[in-house]
């Protein structure tokens, strides 16, 4: 009798346990929700800060944030050989994307911005699978392909072909987010998605804080609804609490898979950008929309 129960408690506590990889999408997702309204949020810093300004306060916001965190939970530092990989953590999330986005969105509206950042699942997977030596099928890849051209034909029917100042800023911050994400995705199977993001933020204090002084002194401040609120988004939303689920999901469920679902990131920013920027909606993006999702649904059932 005894057994009995014990194997039925067992099977049933087998059938209710959440299954991992439907956990790390969900934190994924989150992260995806929270980075489309990145660019938004960066429209509206600009409007009270300059870019040099946006980008060094909130690092040093969010490096506030994280630090409290750490520090009333008493995490310890992490090991010597952590600390190679949190570098580019810092170079690629921290600094090299924040800053090359910015600046690129002082002359671009975040719908053309967000679409050809929208090419950022298929940089990350690449980088992914040269960095960690894993190999995604055939169907991943196709899929994968097939969305990222999707991508490019709405930037091109956008821009008209033109490749803008603007456009190599966001190629640049392609390269450098993608190298960020596979290193904090790795780190991220070896501790807490937060801790890995929080200690990136820290590094670049000695740097963010005389950057943030500078800048402040150099550039006018207007302190708008706006600007205060796309600040603190920005710092608290996107630079912290998106990156901390964002590595936690990539870390459960994979990089190259976590990856695709950022390919509804631009349709997202571009919802936002009409909602809380006015901009207007061309009749291509319901149909980039439709292409994109079946290839997220895709590369989410193909190997990885």
């Amino acid at each position: 009798m005894t057994t009995q129960s014990n194997a039925t408690a067992g099977s049933t506590i087998a059938v209710t346990a959440p299954h991992p990889a439907r956990g790390g999408t969900v934190l994924a997702v989150l992260g995806v929700v929270a980075f489309s309204l990145t660019f938004p949020a960066t429209a509206w810093g600009l409007e009270g800060f300059g870019p040099w300004s946006l980008v060094a306060v909130r690092s040093v916001l969010a490096a506030l944030l994280a630090g409290g965190a750490l520090l009333a939970l008493r995490v310890a530092p992490p090991a010597r050989r952590h600390w190679a990989g949190l570098t580019v953590v810092a170079a690629g999330v921290v600094i090299g994307f924040p800053l090359l986005t910015t600046l690129a969105l002082r002359t671009s509206t975040t719908s053309h911005a967000a679409v050809v950042v929208g090419l950022l699942p298929l940089t990350t997977a690449l980088l992914s699978a040269l960095r960690t030596g894993i190999r995604p099928s055939r169907t991943f890849w196709a899929a994968a392909l097939a969305g990222a051209g999707a991508v490019v034909t709405f930037t091109v029917l956008q821009s008209g072909g033109a490749v803008t100042t603007a456009d190599l800023y966001l190629f640049g911050a392609l390269v450098v987010c993608a190298a960020g994400y596979t290193e904090g995705g790795r780190l991220a199977r070896v501790m807490p998605g937060w801790q890995v993001i929080g200690w990136a933020l820290v590094l670049c204090l000695p740097l963010t804080v005389p950057a943030a002084a500078v800048a402040l002194a150099h550039e006018p401040v207007r302190l708008t609804a706006h600007g205060v609120a796309g600040l603190l988004w920005v710092a608290a939303g996107s630079q912290f609490l998106g990156l901390v689920v964002w590595y936690r999901g990539m870390a459960a469920i994979g990089i190259p898979r976590a990856s695709q679902l950022q390919l509804a990131q631009p349709l997202l920013t571009l919802v936002w950008s009409v909602l809380l920027l006015g901009e207007h909606l061309t009749p291509a993006a319901p149909l980039t929309a439709a292409a994109v999702l079946v290839c997220i649904a895709v590369t989410q059932r193909a190997r990885g």
